[in-house]
């Protein structure tokens, strides 16, 4: 994308000022839920595809999904299974392949069939550093986390105990910019019309409050498609109140929903006074060696002494606070939240539904340069 700014860095509660630090807009096209549609697809620098690649995880359907998304005009392609992928699962497959196929291919030629998707950059609840290179790119780097998982609901693949969601979650590095997920965090984007219940992982919201990304891509739950942006209450928690809350979630609307308009977000700094307020300070967990004058000094060390009340905000310093989430990451204060769900009915909702558009979301991001 063209166009870049220069943003002074840092936190609040740092003293002194911090290094300048030079960024430049990234456009991230986002989907989810496809379950074997391969739609037209925006132009973009980075594609996230965040699970429900089939229905069921065949060869076939894998075999389709997969050449569409290897053939797509993207720098980067990032790509989740989901639960519906069935074969992906290994330890899934495993125990219940005998309840779910009988067909000529096994799981193993299945999942085998990533390594062909040469331009996919497949994740399974892990973090990577990318840069995007491309002399026609615009040069900028983000560190990622992206997981398949979701919480146990039936038969399928990729879940866990709901129970374990804090645990789970705990795997997601402190200093990431984009977070993939297949299922959506508590609250968030994830209503489901037919009970009227938000069905995300609370455990997810936990983490998120905690890591606090500049972008959360995810689906899972068709009918909560949409972009909702997140503004995090880091202050101190009054008696009785319990911690990991939000000040306030502001949700977008669609500025042409059933149009060829495209479905763009734009938190970039084009955008003005609407540019996300998340400077991605990493603070001193992913920094432990101080630059001179820009950080507490009573901060530094082995992540293990910082440590504080877990999910508590206030003042960073103080051992009531949540010291790893918070010391010099105090300007992490928004989070662009966005359910990708293609599909636009629930999978057990009937055959009737829509398509709904991919959401573009335009960021400004370091320049690695």
């Amino acid at each position: 994308m063209e166009g870049s700014n220069i943003q002074t860095g840092g936190s609040a509660g740092s003293a002194g000022s911090a290094a300048t630090t030079r960024t430049r807009r990234t456009r991230f096209v986002c989907i989810s839920d496809t379950h074997n549609h391969n739609i037209k697809l925006p132009k973009g620098d980075v594609l996230i595809h965040a699970g429900d690649l089939t229905n069921m995880g065949g060869y076939s359907e894998l075999q389709s999904t997969l050449n569409w998304l290897d053939r797509a005009d993207f720098e980067c392609k990032i790509v989740v299974a989901g639960n519906h992928d069935l074969t992906l699962d290994t330890l899934f497959t495993r125990d219940f392949a005998h309840w779910f196929f009988n067909q000529a291919h096994t799981p193993e030629q299945c999942r085998g069939l990533l390594s062909q998707a040469t331009t996919l950059t497949y994740l399974s609840h892990e973090s990577r550093t990318i840069k995007l290179s491309s002399p026609d790119g615009p040069h900028t780097t983000f560190k990622l986390f992206a997981s398949p998982l979701s919480p146990k609901f039936g038969s399928w693949a990729f879940t866990y105990d709901h129970d374990l969601g804090m645990h789970i979650w705990d795997a997601i590095p402190l200093d990431t910019d984009v977070l993939v997920t297949h299922c959506p965090p508590y609250d968030l984007l994830d209503l489901v019309d037919r009970i009227n219940e938000s069905v995300g992982c609370p455990g997810l919201r936990q983490a998120l409050w905690r890591v606090r990304p500049k972008l959360h891509v995810f689906g899972h739950i068709h009918e909560g498609r949409g972009v909702a942006r997140a503004r995090w209450d880091l202050g101190p928690v009054p008696p009785g109140r319990e911690g990991y809350m939000m000040e306030s979630v502001t949700p977008w609307d669609d500025p042409a929903p059933n149009g060829g308009k495209m479905a763009l977000q734009d938190i970039s700094s084009r955008a003005g006074d609407a540019k996300l307020d998340n400077d991605g300070s990493p603070g001193v967990v992913a920094a432990l060696a101080p630059t001179p004058g820009t950080i507490d000094t009573k901060w530094v060390g082995p992540p293990a002494t910082l440590q504080g009340t877990r999910g508590m905000g206030g003042d960073p310093s103080s051992p009531s606070a949540d010291q790893l989430a918070l010391a010099g990451r105090l300007n992490r204060k928004e989070t662009c939240v966005v359910n990708a769900a293609i599909k636009s009915n629930s999978f057990h909702g009937g055959t009737s539904f829509n398509l709904n558009k991919p959401i573009v979301v335009d960021i400004d991001l370091p320049v690695w340069e």
